[in-house]
């Protein structure tokens, strides 16, 4: 195999890896395996070599992340360039950022005390529980 060939050939794993989604390849291998990461519509395998145009989708935690690859690389450099590897498609970027913004509303509802309350909290505490019997 020529050396031009291989620059052509990058597994699904290092792409992920090199772009930055994960910060490992084990976690990349171990999504992918779980089924987090499809190809172009499908489940696919850690192997699975990546074509420029091919279509991703990544789910990592609550967020999804729908991209289009449009570069291949099998190491990982700067974040600048990795950005550079893929696009992500505006529905997929909208729909992150209205999910950041629903936790960000729900944090401030539901901030919690860190540490044992205060005399002033400790005492509100007790008269709301006897209230409720």
């Amino acid at each position: 195999m020529n050396e031009a060939h291989k620059k052509d050939k990058v597994r699904l794993d290092k792409w992920l890896w090199a772009t930055r989604f994960f910060k490992t390849r084990p976690l990349a291998t171990e999504a992918i395996i779980g089924g987090k990461v499809h190809v172009n519509g499908q489940r696919a395998k850690p192997g699975k070599i990546l074509c420029i145009g091919d279509k991703l989708s990544i789910r990592r935690g609550r967020n999804l992340y729908a991209v289009i690859v449009r570069g291949l690389a099998s190491r990982r450099g700067p974040a600048s360039q990795a950005s550079l590897l893929y696009e992500e498609t505006e529905e997929s970027h909208r729909n992150r950022t209205e999910i950041a913004e629903q936790q960000r509303a729900c944090g401030a509802l539901y901030a919690q005390q860190k540490g044992r309350p205060n005399t002033r909290n400790r005492r509100t505490i007790i008269r709301y529980l006897r209230r409720r019997g």
